[in-house]
């Protein structure tokens, strides 16, 4: 037997939206290059891979590039691989240790909450040039925290409207680049694009770690702790956040796609 691998769309009750991640159950340990080789031949914006323990599972996540600090869309749908698989029964949390530390995911009611790391962000005073030009936008405002540039711009559709010039956003220093706005339309509060060319991802699908970013950022512009953010990708999610000081928690739903086995 080889080890199983299902896809999952992340931050999506349907098929074919929100974010694709692979979860791949390993049976025993296996090395980083081989667990890049993976992530590469399988090409989705992540890979996670889950190794099973006692009270609390492995977890790591690859771009087809690189290996990732964060990955919001990646735990989740690995705990929805847990729970829907019967590894874990509905009523128990997924406990699981990363490099980013311990992360929690519940379930409840059809939505899968992930206990997150606050990733906020401060004054960028000394961004470069580049990346305003390789957006093509005049920013109202540029933070940064340990892993991205996040860019402020004047609203709904000029974060719609970003064209990046990819070639040149990769030579920004940066994990990736979150774009944002307040949302134009009820029901949302604020709306995201976010960019990785860096990481192998050109443009994410729906990023949960950017929202680790966006939860802080928003709550404080609008004084409120719960909000939902929608990432207005081509694919596009919905993202539930709720800021609890230094940690975040993230709401999302997920649907398994495809299934298969490494051989």
């Amino acid at each position: 037997m080889g080890e199983r691998v299902v896809v999952v769309d992340a931050f999506s009750a349907e098929p074919f939206r929100g974010n694709p991640a692979a979860v791949c159950l390993l049976t025993r340990e296996r090395d980083a290059d081989w667990m890049q080789a993976v992530a590469r031949e399988l090409n989705l914006p992540a890979t996670a891979f889950v190794l099973p323990g006692t009270g609390e599972h492995g977890l790591r996540w690859f771009s087809p590039t690189i290996e990732l600090a964060l990955c919001g869309h990646g735990t989740l749908a690995s705990a929805h691989v847990l729970w829907e698989d019967g590894v874990l029964p509905r009523d128990a949390p997924a406990r699981f240790a990363t490099a980013a530390g311990p992360l929690r995911a519940e379930w409840g009611d059809g939505w899968i909450e992930l206990d997150f790391p606050a990733e906020p962000e401060q004054p960028a005073a000394d961004a470069p040039a580049g990346l305003a030009r390789a957006l093509g936008v005049a920013p109202r405002y540029v933070g940064r925290n340990r892993l991205d540039y996040l860019v402020e711009v004047e609203g709904e559709e000029a974060v719609r409207g970003v064209q990046p010039d990819f070639g040149l956003l990769a030579t920004v220093p940066t994990r990736g680049v979150i774009v944002t706005s307040r949302a134009a339309r009820p029901g949302v509060d604020f709306v995201s694009r976010f960019f990785a060319p860096r990481a192998g991802i050109p443009e994410d699908m729906v990023t949960g770690s950017a929202h680790c970013a966006l939860g802080p950022f928003w709550s404080a512009r609008l004084g409120r702790d719960a909000l939902v953010g929608e990432q207005v990708s081509p694919r596009g999610g919905r993202v539930r956040v709720r800021p609890r000081g230094g940690r975040v928690v993230l709401g999302g739903q997920a649907v398994t796609v495809l299934r298969g086995e490494l051989t």
